[in-house]
């Protein structure tokens, strides 16, 4: 019997498969509960743009590449619809800002 590989938290973060994760890859044991929040999120932050850095390689599913086809056409039918980003950031900005 195979021994499936497991990530060791205070709660699990995702069940085996869910995140993709494969039979070749280890156990890793992390604390989790002994980092603070700013430390979970700088962890995070680091792990992503460690993936950001190596995702040149990863193949466009056929759903996202219909997706981007669909949103090219959007754009090409009407190219003055939307916002800038710099109009998206600010609104974004304001509403945190009033939540926090």
């Amino acid at each position: 019997m195979q021994r499936e590989p497991q990530l060791s938290t205070t709660r699990s973060v995702a069940n085996r498969g869910a995140c993709g994760q494969t039979d070749h890859m280890q156990p890793i044991d992390l604390k989790l509960n002994e980092l603070t929040v700013a430390e979970r999120i700088q962890l995070a932050e680091d792990l992503w743009d460690s993936v950001a850095a190596d995702t040149g390689d990863l193949p466009l599913t056929d759903a996202q590449k219909d997706e981007l086809e669909l949103r090219l056409a959007d754009f090409e039918r009407d190219p003055g619809a939307g916002e800038s980003w710099e109009v998206v950031r600010e609104r974004i900005q304001r509403r945190l800002a009033q939540a926090g």
